[in-house]
């Protein structure tokens, strides 16, 4: 749409035809963009320059316009039969979609690579005059959108020495979601919290099949966990750009991903559903495999560890050509239609914004931590925090830090530091650190939030201080998690270390973060 620009005169409308079982909330969406929506009946009783489809369908006949067709997605490769009649040719290419009465209904199809058109000339020979290279615009903005990196990041929450996974899934019975139902839950409760942020992006299908209410109700508990979920709006080209390691399927966000050389592991490849000649098939039988029942921190980490950024190369370039020049062969065709009327095309190539910025749905923050760590010999204290969610967790690793916010008293009663994250509470911090000795008697350490950067702390024995993070030069202040604090304080203790030592500070180590950490004794009254 942004390829066809208003100033030249151009009028633009969206409608949705029917025929979909996906459609659901389209017209609700397309509105909110600000996009002129027709109905159906309405846009087939008027005429038009242009039809631009992102898919071949019979009702699409009924436009009174010519009728460019687009890939929705990277290139053609599902197999889809019931649309084509034809179990050997991809959906989009197909003589059932593309020919009616002898002839070829689109006046252009675009395709993202040559290879395509050679694939075109056995399905539907026909149709290749019609057909021409016009690369992906889609992939062209997300390189372009490359050095928004760090801001799309801190909307995922991929700071503080976080790094980042997202999670991709197709929808239908073979994608990620489809094999692995459970493994959202699963990866966001293998990742330490401190190191890792999750997300998951999943197919607009899989929202409309199952609405939005129904998908936050699947993914409930990985959300609890910390599970950030993109919008299916609008998000997941962001994501793409800001992951550090993607964890996916057939689908088309999960290529790009690939293609813009992330580090790419397969739960699911689709290869059931797909043109077996296609790159994506080729894709799914190269890409690095995850083992959902595996250790999957320890396969993340290794991948990591041996990731070849041109290993894919040779897959990507068969489906994703002429990159670089995208939007300006997509936006000479569309304006090749509108040249009777006196449209010229713009004398310069069109240059690719930054895709949005993603506002991710997510949950308030785990309350209970299953912790490890240790105390090094430098005196750094290591640590280390899993998610805790009932009925998903079996054992301990260490102990458990708990927030007072908690609503199953049994985390509580068992957990060795209990914290306040509430600064602007209703009873003062003080009060609530002597209320809270009484009442978790098991606790070792009780912390209190006082704001962003300091809390108070009571150690068993009843030692109180102040603790305040510690800003570096040319740094900026940082923030002090109250439970995070109070498991390096209670790992501190466990190393046999002298809690009045804690005066001299203490250096607290998740993944490769460091944060120092000064603490105070109240001075005598």
């Amino acid at each position: 749409m942004r390829l066809l620009r208003r100033e030249d005169g151009i009028e633009k409308y969206c409608t949705v035809n029917p025929g979909s079982a996906f459609s659901a909330g389209l017209d609700e969406y397309l509105s909110s963009c600000g996009i002129t929506v027709l109905s159906w009946q309405e846009a087939t009783e008027r005429s038009f320059d242009l039809a631009v489809a992102c898919s071949v369908h019979p009702t699409m006949r009924r436009l009174d316009a010519p009728l460019m067709v687009l890939p929705h997605g990277a290139g053609y490769n599902r197999l889809v039969t019931e649309s084509t009649g034809d179990p050997s040719a991809p959906a989009g290419l197909s003589r059932k979609e593309l020919m009616r009465r002898g002839k070829v209904v689109p006046a252009a199809i675009g395709v993202s690579h040559e290879d395509q058109l050679a694939r075109l000339a056995e399905t539907c020979p026909e149709a290749v005059p019609h057909a021409l290279v016009i690369g992906d615009w889609c992939f062209q903005r997300i390189l372009a959108s490359h050095p928004q990196r760090d801001l799309y990041r801190r909307s995922l929450g991929a700071v503080d020495g976080r790094r980042l996974v997202v999670i991709h899934s197709t929808w239908s019975e073979h994608s990620l979601l489809g094999r692995c139902p459970g493994l959202p839950l699963d990866l966001v409760t293998a990742l330490p919290s401190d190191e890792f942020a999750v997300a998951a992006v999943l197919h607009p299908n899989v929202w409309a099949r199952h609405s939005p209410h129904g998908v936050i109700e699947r993914l409930g508990a990985a959300m609890d966990a910390g599970l950030m979920l993109i919008p299916p709006q609008e998000g997941w080209r962001a994501a793409v750009i800001a992951s550090d390691w993607v964890v996916g399927d057939h689908g088309s966000t999960t290529f790009y991903s690939a293609a813009a050389q992330r580090v790419t592991l397969l739960a699911a490849t689709g290869l059931d559903e797909l043109d077996p000649r296609s790159p994506t098939a080729d894709f799914g039988r190269r890409a690095p495999r995850l083992d959902p029942s595996g250790d999957l921190l320890a396969q993340l980490l290794d991948a990591a560890a041996v990731h070849d950024t041109d290993a894919l190369g040779p897959v990507v370039d068969r489906q994703l050509g002429s990159v670089d020049k995208s939007g300006e062969l997509t936006q000479r065709r569309m304006y090749a239609f509108l040249a009777a009327r006196g449209v010229r095309a713009p004398d310069r190539a069109p240059v690719p914004g930054p895709v949005p910025t993603p506002a991710p749905m997510s949950g308030p923050p785990p309350t209970t931590y299953d912790v490890t760590g240790a105390v090094h010999e430098d005196g750094a204290v290591r640590v280390r925090r899993w998610p805790v969610v009932p009925d998903h967790h079996t054992s301990a690793r260490g102990f458990y830090a708990v927030a007072s916010e908690e609503g199953q008293p049994r985390w509580k009663h068992s957990a060795e530091v209990i914290a306040r994250t509430v600064a602007d509470a209703e009873l003062p911090a003080v009060e609530w650190i002597v209320h809270a000795s009484k009442e978790f008697t098991g606790a070792n350490v009780l912390v209190a939030s006082l704001d962003s950067s300091r809390c108070l702390v009571r150690l068993r024995g009843g030692l109180l201080m102040e603790a305040t993070a510690e800003r570096d030069w040319g740094a900026r202040r940082p923030s002090l998690d109250p439970l995070l604090l109070g498991a390096a304080v209670n790992l501190w203790l466990l190393g046999d270390r002298r809690p009045q030592d804690l005066a001299r500070g203490l250096v607290v180590r998740t993944g490769e973060r460091r944060l120092r950490v000064g603490f105070t004794q109240q001075p005598d009254s």
